[in-house]
């Protein structure tokens, strides 16, 4: 797999990953270019507690879109 990574803001700590010669919907995203996950797969039973402190704080819309898996 082929993938670009981008930050949506210059401060931000996530990355958001295309995952080059994939359909279009995924949302996948990083903290260390690593590990990738996938929006509604792994949010939030994949993450570590930090990292969906993280995520929440950077992405106000998903954590409210996902608010009933917490």
């Amino acid at each position: 797999m082929t993938y670009k990574f981008y930050k949506k803001r210059k401060n931000d700590t996530i990355w958001w990953v295309d995952n080059l010669g994939r359909y279009k919907g995924e949302h996948l995203f990083s903290f260390d270019k690593k590990k990738v996950y996938n929006l509604f797969r792994d949010y939030p039973y994949s993450m570590t507690k930090k990292e969906v402190e993280i995520f929440d704080m950077e992405n106000p819309f998903w954590a409210d879109f996902f608010s009933n898996r917490q």
